[in-house]
């Protein structure tokens, strides 16, 4: 079982990692593009193992890790088309515990942003580094 203080680490930790090391995921190539993706798939593979067969990470109820990581979901599709992933396929219980959240939690289904503009933000990005 994780404790407030190790799920406040788990939560700044991990959610930092995501957020830098998703970002190069689509603004930088070669070695350290590589190196990107398997730290990426290492973080997520961590939060899966963390959520492992409950509907939340803190149980039964959608609390405050669950709301902390929801909105990387937004940014998976653009982590699958630029950094080559197949997310489904590698973390399927965190594909799994992202639609739910979405599909049952009306406050999440609400506030995330679509994943198409997401995608459209960073090919723009992209194209501003001179990537693309």
């Amino acid at each position: 079982m994780v404790f407030y203080h190790d799920i406040r680490c788990l939560t700044f930790g991990t959610g930092m990692q995501l957020y830098q090391i998703g970002r190069k995921l689509y603004t930088i190539k070669g070695e350290e593009h590589d190196t990107a993706r398997k730290e990426f798939m290492d973080c997520l593979k961590l939060l899966e193992g963390e959520l492992a067969d409950k509907p939340y990470f803190g149980g039964e109820s959608f609390g405050y890790l669950d709301i902390s990581l929801i909105p990387f979901y937004s940014w998976f599709q653009v982590y699958e088309t630029y950094g080559n992933l197949n997310i489904e396929h590698d973390c399927p219980k965190l594909i799994d515990w992202a639609k739910r959240c979405v599909k049952t939690k009306e406050s999440v289904s609400n506030t995330l942003p679509e994943m198409e503009k997401l995608v459209a933000f960073a090919q723009h990005m992209r194209k501003k580094f001179g990537i693309e």
